[in-house]
């Protein structure tokens, strides 16, 4: 290649009414490859993407471990002290044999009371120590107003005792003046 610049310094020299200088034409022949002789210029700058490599990789994984995806499946909770992630509509997949579980969605972190009506029923054994926790975070924070009301409702609930002569509504209209 440098005897081709030569020459053709040389020919461009003699023909040209501009001198080219030969120096400064291999410069720039030296800064356009990308590898030795012969090799082509590089028009563009690749851009390499490794998340879909990663995709690729963990798909391929899975696969050999045996997952099947289990179908409609609305909501997935997982459990982590107060706190729950919630994942809607997910893409559930399952390897028994291998206890492998793969969720994949967008997940949401809440508190465990902001969701506890909606999620009561899916409460285990294990989390009903977080419950006990809850149940006593809510009763420092009302103290009164928690135990009054279920005093109050164990007293509504109990039968008053019949006093000879008496009869039930009579009894019953003295415990509410009383």
């Amino acid at each position: 290649m440098s005897s081709f610049l030569r020459l053709l310094g040389r020919v461009l020299a003699q023909s040209s009414p501009l001198k080219m200088n030969v120096e400064k034409l291999r410069k720039m022949a030296g800064s356009v490859r990308t590898g030795g002789k012969g090799t082509m210029r590089r028009k563009k700058k690749a851009v390499h993407k490794t998340t879909t490599t990663d995709d690729k990789r963990l798909q391929s994984t899975l696969k050999r471990i045996g997952v099947n995806a289990i179908p409609a499946i609305e909501e997935v909770n997982i459990f982590k002290d107060d706190v729950v992630i919630q994942f809607i509509n997910p893409k559930v997949q399952a390897s028994i044999a291998a206890n492998t579980w793969v969720v994949s969605g967008t997940p949401q972190t809440k508190k465990l009371q902001d969701i506890l009506p909606q999620i009561i029923h899916q409460l285990g054994p294990d989390n009903l120590e977080n419950l006990k926790k809850l149940a006593e975070q809510f009763q420092k924070q009302a103290p009164g107003g928690a135990a009054g009301a279920v005093a109050a409702a164990e007293d509504d609930d109990e039968v008053p005792e019949l006093v000879a002569g008496e009869t039930f509504e009579a009894a019953a209209e003295e415990g509410h003046t009383s």
